[in-house]
Parts: C-alpha cells; structure tokens; sequence
C-alpha cells in the first residue's frame, strides 16, 4: 500500500507493507481522510502520535472508507461495512487498522468527503461543549476561531442542541458562510458585547483568556482546545471566583482507548442522527486526491478557508 509520510520535514506518497489487523482490529480501506491541525504539527515534528499506536511518520487523525478484512475477535464490523474513526495517526493511508471500539457507522447517502472529515472536528467538538462543559438547550454559547473544521461543527452542533451561538470569524470574507450554519457572526474584538454566555469554546489562544471571563455568565464554563494564538494567560482569580466559573482544557489524541471509545459512542448516539438527517451538513473547503498531500497541506497551511480539508482515494 501507498501512504502519506513525513520525509525530511514535508509530506510524500510512499509505498509501506500492508497493515494487518490485530485482535479487535479493522482494517479499512480509505476512501476518505481530512487533514487536522494535528497533521501539520506532528509533520513539523511537534506532535506525534502517543508511544505505541502509530509510526511517527505516517500522519492521519481521522478517516472514512470500507473494512477490507477483520481481525479475531471482532463482533460488531463485517467486511464492506462503511465505518469511520478518529484514530492515533496513519489514516491518510490507503489501507488503515482501526480498534473497533472506535469505529462508527457511516451513515447512508454521506459521502466520502464528509464521512473522512466528520469524526475529529464533531468527536472534539461534542467532546468540549456537552461533556466537559455540559451545554444544554437554551443557553449561550460563544465559539471563536468558527471557520475552522473544530469550528463549523461545533457551530452546527451547539445549533442542533438548540442554544444560541455567537460565533467570532477574523477573516470578513468567511462570516457570511459561518451565519449560514446558524450562528450570529461577530468580529473578534466585539464579542464581549454580544455575552454573557454560559459557554465559551476557546479555539484560538490565550490571547482570548481575560476577555472570555470578562463575557461569562455567573456559572459559566470555558473549554480551551485551541492555543494557536498564544498558551500563557493572566486571569482575575477574584472575578473567577464571583462568577463561579469553570475552566477546562482538554486534548483527544493522547486519551487511553477506552475514553476514546466511549467519546466515539457519545458521538454515535447524539450526532449521528443529526448527519444522517443533514442537521450538521460537515462543511467542505476542498478535496485532494489521496496521492497528493502536499497541495492539501499547503491548502490548509494558507487559511482563509471555510470548514475541511478532506483528502479522497481516487
């Protein structure tokens, strides 16, 4: 088989042996991978894959295709199933091994392109918003950072749940593509007007930090998943404590399976539906065959854009 690899810093279609699958394990012929944030860290050797799950240089958070064969001990998956995981790294790949605790139908009539760029973005958005910070119908969330794949989903997921959103969008040319999916699109520097909420979801960094409390409502929660904009901020403990406020912080890929599985299954009871029925729409912001990574990554790498990069076998 062929995969994406990191050579010397950059990315390239190289040849590897055939993965086999383990006890519990799939092997999934790819049909679909997005590209993540985490994809062009770990190619710029700052996040690799946790000691023992994947090899360091073969990049891929989340992928969508066919199980191809099934490992012993496998219950639930037969071969042809359509799946889709986020998994520990080597999903762009054109034949992937995937534990079946994570493994999640693809619903019918969703494409490729929105089955490999779902499980990430919507497992780490549901992850934030309802169970760390438990966001129920009817309140306030704030989302920065909301036209990035983390961004779109948690926008249309913190829509489906029936909360109100306000969604800070920097780059002008995108809010009008972020309102579409529901929320009330605000410039970043204004957001405090349009608070207080019970929810914020960080996305962008510490630069954010004094002003989310300043817009928190009394009990309110902040999830930090974002720091691309800074990771050291300076907070009133004073005005934390009077707001009885919550902070969390929280990263998926390092997680044991067994947490991982039971996101994927939150996932599979609360969201898919909602895909299934077209209520979260996984916003797509280009295709790239498989065997072409670097344009894929230069493509997201550049900004500007609205929702996913998904790279497709062809």
């Amino acid at each position: 088989m062929h995969a994406v690899t990191i050579v010397n810093g950059a990315v390239a279609w190289r040849p590897h042996p055939d993965p086999e699958p383990g006890t519990g394990e799939l092997l999934v012929r790819v049909r679909g991978a997005g590209v993540c944030r985490g994809d062009l860290m770990q190619r710029e050797g700052l996040y690799p894959p946790p000691p023992g799950t994947a090899p360091p240089e073969l990049p891929g958070l989340e992928l969508a295709g066919e199980v191809a064969a099934c490992g012993p001990g496998v219950r639930r998956f037969g071969a042809g199933d359509r799946v889709m995981a986020v998994v520990p790294g080597a999903g762009q790949s054109e034949l992937a091994v995937v534990p079946e605790l994570l493994a999640v139908p693809v619903p019918e009539g969703v494409s490729w392109a929105r089955a490999g760029g779902f499980p990430e973005n919507y497992t780490t958005a549901h992850d934030a918003l309802f169970t760390q910070c438990g966001l129920a119908m009817g309140e306030r969330v704030c989302i920065h950072g909301a036209a990035g794949g983390v961004g779109t989903a948690a926008v249309e997921l913190s829509v489906a749940a029936g909360s109100t959103v306000v969604a800070t969008v920097r780059n002008e040319a995108l809010r009008e593509g972020v309102a579409a999916l529901g929320a009330n699109v605000v410039a970043p520097e204004t957001f405090v007007d349009a608070g207080p909420f019970d929810v914020i979801l960080e996305l962008v960094g510490a630069i954010n930090m004094p002003a989310n409390l300043d817009a928190l409502d009394v009990g309110g929660r902040i999830a930090v998943i974002g720091v691309g904009a800074g990771i050291t901020a300076e907070l009133n403990l004073l005005a934390l404590m009077a707001k009885r406020a919550r902070i969390h912080g929280s990263t998926l890929r390092p997680r044991p399976l067994e947490d991982k599985a039971q996101a994927a299954r939150r996932v599979e009871r609360h969201v898919l539906p909602l895909l299934a029925r077209g209520a979260v729409t996984v916003p797509i912001a280009a295709t790239f065959p498989l065997s072409e990574p670097t344009a894929a990554y230069d493509r997201f790498a550049a900004g500007g854009k609205l929702g996913k990069i998904v790279l497709l076998s062809e």
